[in-house]
């Protein structure tokens, strides 16, 4: 049986409180709780206590973290960074095992201790971006629970045999089927959408789909997205990623389709882009919509932005919806921890006993100045186990 007391902290800037912590899990959570003999002791100092953050969409198969900055001379389109990135991946045998687990080991060190990732599906690379993150998330199981969306980033319809291998990379151990603006990139809706339910129904998988249509063709693809929701009685089952389109529409369009996903359980993950039309974030909470927050892409053949930590995109979602009063920041928060979870699935989460002991120590007044100030995480705690101290991993405790 393995124990651990942590002392005097201060869950989610709440009075001080000591946390006990019994094969893995929050056994006991309140002032001057009992050590038995055994028993390893942290002493928090009075740190603001967190639960672990949750990253709900990015790509840890595609990243260069750690490796020669890439120069991007790549086109302003869609189709071209799509074009460039499988080009290079291909050219260059990028190796999505090693680099998914260097940001997975990244994200783990500031704190993520579960994440989604979304994992490149097509006719070129096959399965082989899809075998290296599992490899991933066999290494890490035991201390961050990763999720994988098998995502079509060619689109389904345009490469044929795309549905085919979306299918086999659920049965292969993909935990999400993912789709890609079935409008804009694959140019029949209907036949995309309903290829990509059919799965979806056969295989009994949630969907996580990539919407950055904007305006009216974004709406009308999400409108066929929630009636095929309705019809095949996946309520709950069903995130779109991006949704610019809410972002870009009059404020009654906006809330009858808000109204729909509520009632749908539908969910938004956002990345708060500050280059695009945004879903508007307190309409969507009013009208009963979750919306999660993830960084995308991270220093990649799209992109060389981004960061594996988790409280700078809470900081990031803040300053884009201009949420400045600290109740308001703790909606930023909020994002990346609890309503990241909740709707992701990802099962006992929080701060409570018989949680699985995820925490997050950091040197902060309040939750609004962990998000703005972003410090070095002080400790982290995964399934139970102390995994980095001060920002750095420990050797013994994380897998290489």
């Amino acid at each position: 049986m393995s124990m651990l007391l942590i002392r005097h902290v201060r869950p989610m800037g709440a009075a001080p409180a000591d946390v006990l912590v019994q094969d893995g899990r929050i056994a006991a959570l309140g002032p001057a709780l009992h050590a038995a003999a055994g028993c390893a002791v942290e002493e928090g100092g009075g740190a603001l206590l967190l639960p672990g953050l949750v990253e709900g969409h990015t790509h840890l198969d595609k990243t260069l973290w750690g490796m020669d900055w890439y120069h991007n001379e790549v086109g302003t389109r869609l189709i071209d960074r799509i074009d460039n990135e499988r080009a290079f991946r291909q050219a260059s045998g990028h190796d999505a095992a090693a680099q998914s687990l260097a940001l997975a080991r990244a994200f783990l060190a500031r704190g993520t201790t579960r994440l989604r990732t979304h994992v490149d599906i097509d006719t070129q690379a096959g399965l082989r971006h899809l075998e290296g993150v599992l490899q991933t998330r066999d290494t890490m199981q035991a201390l961050q629970q990763i999720q994988i969306v098998a995502f079509p980033q060619s689109g389904l319809l345009g490469r044929p045999g795309t549905a085919e291998l979306l299918d086999q990379a659920i049965a292969r151990g993909a935990d999400v089927l993912g789709g890609l603006d079935p409008c804009a990139i694959d140019g029949d809706p209907v036949r995309s959408l309903d290829a990509l339910f059919a799965i979806a129904e056969r295989r009994g998988c949630p969907l996580d789909i990539h919407l950055h249509e904007p305006g009216a063709m974004g709406a009308f693809s999400l409108d066929l997205i929630l009636a095929r929701t309705a019809a095949l009685g996946m309520q709950g089952k069903v995130a779109i990623s991006h949704g610019f389109c809410l972002g870009d529409l009059p404020e009654r369009e906006c809330e009858a389709l808000l109204a729909r996903m509520a009632a749908l359980g539908v969910v938004l993950v956002t990345s708060a882009p500050p280059s695009r039309s945004v879903p508007p974030l307190m309409a969507c909470r009013r009208a009963g919509v979750t919306v999660l927050g993830g960084n995308d892409g991270i220093r990649d053949t799209w992109t060389p932005y981004g960061s594996p930590d988790m409280l700078e995109r809470a900081m990031l979602i803040g300053l884009r919806y201009n949420l400045r009063r600290d109740d308001e920041i703790e909606v930023a928060l909020d994002c990346v921890t609890h309503a990241g979870a909740r709707s992701l699935r990802f099962e006992a989460y929080g701060l409570a006993p018989d949680c699985r002991a995820d925490l997050v120590l950091v040197d902060a007044q309040t939750v609004a100045e962990a998000v703005v100030a972003r410090p070095v995480r002080r400790l982290v705690v995964a399934g139970g186990r102390i995994v980095a101290r001060d920002g750095a991993l420990l050797s013994d405790a994380v897998p290489v």
